[in-house]
């Protein structure tokens, strides 16, 4: 019998039965097989050392991005035998890879008290060294497959609770694998690459944490380490400046600094804005509104609803555990109250069941759709108070939301019209590295096969036309099975100032909604017809998207967004009444400007402002007093720029006009021009 092997360069070529991997690497070139740590058969990761099968085959170096997940995979194997050669005793639970980087949780006890002994940061140096040790050993990875009482009697001996447990919940059908590195063991489902050798010493410890077994607070809490690993140093210390520039942007701490906002317990995940955040956060809606206009219809579809509105939606089967039901008082607090109405209702989770009342109230013909109805609407969702993370992940937030109902055959019109939107809004807050990917049906989904054809040829044509329309700009690509259970979508990911990927806008067509709530409009023969429901976010949370905006900014926000734009700073008394006739302009000119005639030194009042990221500081002395001019400081800049308060006045007006608007104000003149 033979394998029949199909190569990157599309030749194909015969093995014997039983062939390994790296014997189809050896019989390629010697150099190639002493690159390859592993290969992948029709793209799923499979040991070097295991025979091939019919299909597509790679021979993956340590070089390839494939090999990355097997780098960290293999370096939280390591972890774990260096901290059981340095504690003997502890017990090694579970060691999955994460997003950039990988994770084991530990139970150890200490040796005198028997009490539970946690791990701590001071202990991450010591481990980190065991690992270079073991990395320099270079023992091969060697895969076993035991019997299911051999792995547990194994375990058990060893006092490896944990490991008995999981061998317990390994299915009947499936093989109970063990990997070896010398003489430490686990049990792994694979793969690895060839020896511990090949992680490299592109890695580092990171952090400690409390996990529970399982993930159940009735479980024993184990210590969780957190290690990164790359292919490269470079890459590694690439991956450490970002997470040092986080830390410094972090939407938390700069909210602070800039007096934005503030949680606090008695308010779970909702956010208490302050003047300045709130006056950004009306800034960010105004310009959406702005960007809207004529063209959605906004709509306010209300807070509360019965529960059985939901039940028809389909959310309060699919999402019950995530939505907030409610009674009123007097039902909670009168039971027995015949007059009390104990129905329960439900703080919208999202808008669209809403959005489809307001589309079913009153007939629609044909003629006119697409109806495109838009809200901000503030929406509620239960999220564990683990998961909370500032404006990022929040209960109560507000949605830029839109639903566009249309026919079928202006289905494509309407995404690209859509997409135009969302990327020129991206634009304008200065985001240009975007891509959009199409997520297509999944295993559990709702329609006909039909249907889905048809909505994914259709957004198929439509993604090949966003990327030729951009030149090339914006990148594309295909999510598998990742599509709502309602319909396929485009997800939009945008890149930040140092590199980090955000998933924000969404384009999502629903077959679901419309035909659970009897949607319909009438057609050109007088029939009724299910029309296509579109959902559509640009920001997806308002709240969150403006997180993101603190952090690309790092807080220096471009001086039409910025909640406070000039502060007025005097540099003696003398210069007060000048100063204040200043600010009077400015605000005048429709800035927002405060002012500091403190008995202060200028520096310490520029040094206050520049930490509370002001964009513009305007210093007056008696000298501009007495020439009716002005200093103009910039954050992070030490220079300043002279000139009349007229120039002022029109330079910072100029600059604190949104993008939209000089847009709409050049193609006027532009137009008048023409004219003449």
């Amino acid at each position: 019998m033979s394998i029949s092997l199909i190569f990157p360069d599309g030749s194909e070529r015969s093995y014997d039965a039983g062939t390994t991997g790296r014997d189809v690497a050896e019989s390629i070139s010697k150099s190639l097989a002493k690159k390859a740590v592993a290969i992948a058969i029709d793209g799923e990761l499979r040991d070097l050392a295991d025979p091939v099968t019919n299909g597509k085959i790679e021979i993956v170096t340590r070089t390839d991005p494939k090999a990355l997940e097997l780098i960290r995979h293999d370096a939280a194997h390591v972890m774990a035998e260096a901290v059981q050669e340095l504690w003997p005793g502890t017990q090694v639970t579970i060691g999955p890879v994460i997003e950039n980087g990988f994770y084991y949780d530990f139970k150890r006890v200490h040796p005198d008290t028997r009490e539970d002994w946690p791990f701590t940061p001071e202990d991450l140096p010591k481990i980190e060294k065991q690992m270079q040790k073991i990395i320099q050993r270079n023992a091969p990875f060697v895969k076993e497959v035991w019997s299911r009482e051999k792995a547990r009697d194994t375990f058990a001996d060893m006092g490896e609770a944990y490991k008995v447990e999981l061998v317990d919940a390994i299915p009947e059908d499936q093989d109970v694998k063990i990997y070896k590195q010398g003489d430490w063991f686990d049990l792994c489902r694979g793969p690895h690459m060839a020896s511990t050798g090949q992680i490299g010493t592109a890695f580092k410890l990171m952090k400690v944490a409390g996990a529970y077994w399982r993930g159940d607070s009735s479980k024993p809490m184990l210590t969780r380490i957190y290690g990164t690993a790359w292919a490269e140093q470079k890459d590694l210390d690439n991956y450490l400046h970002i997470l040092e520039e986080a830390e410094k942007r972090d939407h938390r701490k700069l909210g602070r600094e800039m007096d934005l906002f503030h949680f606090q317990e008695e308010g779970p995940g909702v956010v208490f804005w302050h003047s300045k955040g709130w006056r950004m956060f009306q800034t960010l809606t105004a310009y959406m509104r702005r960007r809207l206009a004529g063209v959605y219809e906004e709509v306010n579809a209300p807070q509360v609803l019965d529960a059985s509105l939901w039940e028809t939606s389909g959310h309060w089967g699919w999402y019950q555990e995530n939505m907030f039901a409610v009674k009123s008082a007097h039902a909670l607090t009168h039971p027995d109250d015949p007059e009390a109405d104990d129905r329960v209702f439900a703080l919208k989770p999202m808008n669209c069941p809403g959005h489809v009342q307001i589309f079913k109230h009153g007939l629609k013909s044909y003629r006119d759709l697409p109806i495109r109805l838009a809200e901000f609407g503030n929406v509620h969702r239960y999220e564990p108070s683990g998961a909370l993370h500032g404006l990022m992940r929040v209960r109560g937030f507000t949605q830029d939301d839109a639903h566009v109902f249309c026919t079928d055959e202006q289905l494509a019109a309407e995404c690209l019209r859509i997409n135009d939107l969302i990327l020129s809004v991206y634009e304008d807050f200065g985001f240009g590295e975007i891509v959009v990917k199409l997520s297509t049906r999944p295993e559990k989904r709702v329609g006909s096969d039909e249907l889905w054809d048809r909505a994914e040829s259709i957004m198929t044509e439509v993604l090949k036309t966003i990327e030729a329309q951009s030149g090339g700009r914006i990148k594309t690509g295909i999510l598998e099975g990742e599509g709502a259970f309602y319909g396929p979508k485009f997800e939009y990911t945008l890149r930040d100032a140092i590199g980090r990927e955000w998933q924000c806008g969404t384009t999502q067509v629903d077959f679901n909604l419309p035909e659970r709530f009897g949607a319909f409009y009438i057609d050109q023969n007088s029939e009724k017809q299910q029309p296509v429901m579109i959902h559509r976010a640009i920001c997806g949370s308002m709240e969150r998207f403006l997180g993101i905006l603190i952090e690309n900014f790092a807080g220096h926000m471009p001086l039409w967004f910025a909640p406070l734009q000039v502060v007025v700073a005097t540099i003696t008394s003398e210069a007060d009444g000048y100063g204040e006739e200043v600010a009077e302009a400015l605000r005048d000119a429709g800035l927002h400007v405060e002012t500091d005639f403190r008995n202060e030194k200028i520096n310490y009042k520029i040094r206050e402002h520049s930490v509370g990221k002001v964009p513009v500081i305007i210093v007056c002395g008696k000298r501009e007093a007495e020439e009716r001019t002005v200093n103009i400081r910039r954050l992070g800049s030490q220079n300043q720029t002279s000139m009349t308060l007229d120039e002022a006045i029109a330079s910072l007006m100029e600059e604190a006009t949104p993008p939209d608007v000089k847009r709409k104000l050049a193609a006027r003149a532009a137009k008048k021009a023409a004219a003449v």
